[in-house]
């Protein structure tokens, strides 16, 4: 089979898989793991993958900016399964903060009257959260996005830099082994609110994993809890596991008690 063939059935292999191995490409094309590694640095050439620790996958699709209401309507399954379970960890008495999207508020919308004290740069949260009269809301100040229904901007960055708080709720744009990546303004966001917290907790379905958008904003170093909504690939275990990060994932719903 020559190298061309070869590393097209290697991008089909992605488009139907989304990762493959060097593992993979040596059983699957029976060459050697040198040949399986120059394919892949020529496909990473052509800018048609993205090479990982061992492999490879696809490169994401071109970063769409949608409106928050436009979110809000494909916030899935997956992810309120997700924000609810968030919402269980949270403790009477606790100091939290809230990021602006829509997994988090999925969040905010299971805290269910708990006596906590919220930060918060989501417009949305804000006013959702408005209707429990146990939760104190202290909503960050700066420049509003009204599209996207957050503040932003230096004085909320500053005003973040101040706070001392029990968790910090961050949802990501984008996960890979190097971190993770989101717009540029969020991420300067995202980035002081992980700082600001004891414990940081990162909300992520799997579609986020080994994606890549235009900023990275924070290294593993920063995390203790992720919270997604399926058992991550065996390679994704082990490096979590080296990062001492917990893995909690929401229990499966019985459809029947709908």
């Amino acid at each position: 089979m020559f190298q061309e063939e070869r590393m097209q059935l290697i991008v089909e292999h992605l488009r139907k898989h989304n990762r493959i191995s060097a593992d993979d490409i040596v059983a699957l094309f029976d060459v050697s793991r040198d040949t399986a590694r120059r394919d892949l640095i020529k496909l990473e050439e052509q800018d048609a993958i993205i090479r990982t620790r061992g492999g490879a996958i696809l490169p994401p699709p071109p970063q769409e900016f949608r409106s928050y209401k436009d979110r809000l309507l494909d916030v899935s399954e997956e992810k309120r399964a997700i924000g609810k379970l968030a919402a269980a960890i949270v403790r009477q008495g606790e100091i939290i903060i809230l990021d602006s999207s829509t997994t988090v508020q999925a969040c905010a919308e299971n805290l269910n009257g708990k006596s906590c004290t919220i930060i918060t740069n989501s417009i949305h949260s804000a006013d959702l959260l408005s209707n429990h009269t146990a939760v104190q809301i202290r909503l960050l100040g700066g420049k509003v996005d009204k599209e996207q229904r957050y503040v932003y901007g230096t004085s909320v960055i500053e005003t973040l830099s101040h706070y001392y708080v029990d968790k910090a709720f961050i949802g990501i744009g984008g996960i890979t082994m190097d971190g993770f990546s989101a717009s540029e303004e969020e991420g300067k966001i995202k980035h002081q609110m992980m700082k600001a917290a004891k414990k940081v907790v990162v909300l992520a379905d799997q579609s986020k994993f080994d994606r890549r958008y235009g900023y990275r904003f924070a290294d593993w170093s920063l995390v203790d809890v992720l919270i997604t909504d399926q058992w991550p690939t065996k390679e994704w275990l082990v490096f979590l596991a080296e990062q001492q990060v917990e893995i909690l994932i929401p229990e499966p719903t019985d459809d029947k008690e709908l």
